[in-house]
């Protein structure tokens, strides 16, 4: 397969992003049917929450990498490049093997009405894969929700849901007992589930969803002891979840492996200092700004950021905003590379109706003249969207050339 060809099959991938966000298993079940995957014998950790996911996979991931196992990891949305979705701890799935898979699948869903969306084609792609290279082990992250996300089609050996707040209202709902519930939708059976202390509304509906599945359910009271590879306190959290999720699959690894695990663990755009005094952070709902505060004061003490933003539609901005104002000396909006993106202007004017102590204020019609503005000041802080994160990265890193926009 030639570069062009291999290119114009992961162009035809991204063009199913116009299909939407589906929720509902009866496609993916489907697909995977006819694909004949998962592979036999394989087992999964499956992850859902609001904040969290990511770091807590990464975790697990690591602590399998250190154990000798080579697990796969299936996450989103990525960064810089579509491979950093499916991975194992030897390599990323590499773009001859994205196309191939892709071109394999294009032609096996042809005339499918409905047609499988972007995210159920791209787990597919990945239970593929990690067929192929004999995974004993997969760690999935949902990628909406929860009940009826297209990861949900798989039948786990552990089921864990990280902290629980407000986003994705307009699918999820609009209580935090609606998102708790697609949330410990995951929740099987016979699977054991973990959690952690969370909001008393979200936290009575993940009891009630497991006693009525008959399910072994561990509630963490306690965050991990000691420090982790990703800063913050609310990452120690997220350590005790991954820990207590590979115990809960049988694993009785040394605390000396663990440890090394949690500390030697790598996941970008989690308050990320890619450069002296320069920190990326995917922080793109209320709860996630406000523990990224948190971080921010225990790291940087009192000093204040240039503050880099850019933000998509349907997000509670305001809250975002509010919370990061604390620490805010001066703003920077942008827009970014995803169709949903804000306007820098209309988060000037978002950030204007806040009514909070005027900073120094400025619109940037890209990523790139944001930082460039930046480029002499200390500290800065790029937060707001995951998919600003990602551009910034590959901005920052002389990665442009690989960088791949993408609306999911």
């Amino acid at each position: 397969m030639t570069h062009d060809t291999a290119q114009q099959e992961i162009d035809w991938l991204y063009s199913t992003q116009l299909f939407g966000i589906k929720l509902g298993l009866d496609n993916v079940q489907r697909l995977l049917r006819e694909l004949g995957l998962p592979a036999a014998g394989q087992k999964f950790i499956h992850v859902a929450g609001t904040n969290g996911k990511g770091s807590t996979c990464a975790f697990m991931h690591s602590i399998l990498k250190h154990a000798g196992i080579n697990a796969g990891l299936f996450t989103s949305p990525h960064l810089v490049h579509f491979g950093e979705r499916i991975r194992d701890a030897e390599r990323m799935i590499s773009p001859a093997e994205i196309a191939a898979g892709i071109n394999r699948l294009r032609e096996r869903v042809s005339g499918w009405n409905p047609h499988p969306t972007f995210f159920e084609l791209t787990l597919a792609l990945a239970l593929e894969w990690f067929a192929r290279r004999g995974n004993p082990w997969v760690i999935l992250e949902t990628g909406l929700g929860g009940r009826l996300d297209a990861t949900n089609a798989i039948l786990p050996a552990v089921s864990v849901i990280t902290p629980i707040g407000w986003d994705h209202m307009d699918l999820l709902g609009d209580t935090l007992a609606k998102i708790a519930a697609e949330k410990a939708g995951i929740i099987k059976p016979g699977v054991p589930a973990i959690t952690m202390t969370q909001e008393a509304e979200a936290l009575e509906v993940i009891q009630t969803t497991a006693a009525e599945r008959g399910v072994p359910l561990t509630v963490l009271e306690t965050p991990w002891s000691t420090e982790t590879g990703l800063p913050g306190p609310h990452q120690r959290w997220n350590a005790a979840l991954a820990v207590a999720a590979l115990r809960a699959a049988g694993f009785d690894f040394a605390e000396n492996l663990i440890e090394r695990g949690l500390c030697e663990v790598q996941w970008p755009a989690r308050f990320q200092k890619i450069r002296p005094g320069v920190v990326i952070d995917g922080a793109h709902n209320m709860d996630a700004a406000r523990v990224l505060v948190q971080t921010w004061r225990e790291q940087f003490q009192q000093q204040r950021a240039q503050v880099v933003f850019g933000a998509v539609a349907g997000k509670d901005v305001s809250g975002v905003l509010r919370e990061i104002a604390s620490v805010a000396d001066g703003w920077h909006f942008t827009a970014f590379g995803s169709p949903r993106a804000l306007p820098a202007a209309e988060l000037c004017r978002v950030w204007a109706g806040l009514g909070l102590a005027p900073r120094p204020v400025a619109a940037h019609a890209s990523v790139a003249e944001a930082l460039r503005a930046t480029a002499r000041a200390h500290p800065v802080l790029i937060a707001g969207s995951l998919y600003l994160a990602g551009e910034a990265i590959a901005l920052i890193e002389d990665q442009a050339a690989a960088f791949e926009r993408s609306a999911q």
